[in-house]
């Protein structure tokens, strides 16, 4: 049998020219994934034997990393929010900058006192889970049309807990006749078509094109979600989006054509631009 030690090494070793990777992270991660062990072993245990299939398993998916399959569909998790959420291939894996919009949607909904907060487009329920953490009263409905989505969504909600409703369809579509939300919040696939090719072969191999093409100019879906969201805000609702570093101006004309003004933009930590809320007229 290796030790955890010649295991680490190992796997280092073979990640090391994998591009905008850290081999030694990786490696620590896969090898806990493999041989179920904690932190704390990795740390303290490098001398540890780790049982033959456990190695095996693990060099497995070293080699699959090579691959440039990402590392949380490897490992099956990603944290956000410090939160940890399952994830699959059937699912965008969250990223950090998206913690934005949870903020926005946090602040934007603090005084309100039980609002409706709907989700579109909801994935593995990230963003809507970490609202049921920050907004105590609300109630949350989260949407999305992949149907292998909504099974990774209800496995963090049966994880995590949460006042939160999953339904299946087309972005607003699912939602009944009679809800009007006083917030939508959604990051929608805005990349276009073209740009895909040129993604991290991580992202444009393996996460689901539903959740990253956004048509020609990006702004397919966004156009559709935008007049949808208009009609169905409650009066002075907030409809709050994740964009393109590129995209502010195009979607700031489509909410104002669409009754939508108030509107705020705001930065992610790089000084990207990455969320646009508008606010319905009342």
């Amino acid at each position: 049998m290796s030790s955890v030690r010649e295991l680490l090494r190992r796997g280092i070793a073979l990640l090391g020219g994998l591009p905008g990777t850290d081999p030694t992270l990786d490696a620590r991660l896969l090898l806990m994934k493999a041989a179920g062990l904690s932190e704390t072993v990795l740390w303290t245990g490098l001398d540890a034997a780790v049982p033959s299939a456990a190695a095996s398993k693990y060099l497995r998916l070293v080699d699959r990393r090579r691959e440039r399959v990402p590392l949380a569909y490897l490992t099956g998790e990603k944290e956000f929010w410090s939160l940890s959420f399952r994830v699959s291939p059937g699912v965008l894996i969250p990223r950090p900058e998206t913690e934005l919009l949870v903020e926005v949607g946090r602040d934007l909904m603090r005084t309100a006192p039980a609002p409706l907060v709907v989700d579109v487009g909801t994935g593995s329920g990230a963003i809507l889970l970490a609202l049921a953490g920050e907004l105590a009263a609300a109630r949350l409905v989260g949407l999305d049309v992949s149907p292998d989505a909504l099974l990774v969504a209800r496995e963090n909600l049966r994880e995590l807990g949460g006042r939160v409703e999953l339904l299946a369809g087309d972005l607003l579509e699912p939602l009944p006749a009679g809800a009007r939300p006083e917030l939508i919040v959604s990051n929608p696939p805005y990349i276009a078509s073209a740009a895909i090719a040129g993604l991290e072969p991580e992202v444009r191999d393996w996460e689901p094109a539903l959740a990253l093409d956004g048509g020609p100019d990006g702004l397919a879906v966004i156009r559709r979600l935008i007049p949808q969201a208009a009609a169905r805000l409650a009066p002075s609702g907030w409809l709050a989006l994740e964009i393109g570093h590129d995209q502010a101006a195009a979607v700031s004309e489509l909410l104002r054509a669409a009754g939508l003004d108030e509107l705020h933009l705001h930065q992610d930590l790089a000084g990207h631009d990455r969320v646009l809320a508008a606010r319905r007229r009342s």
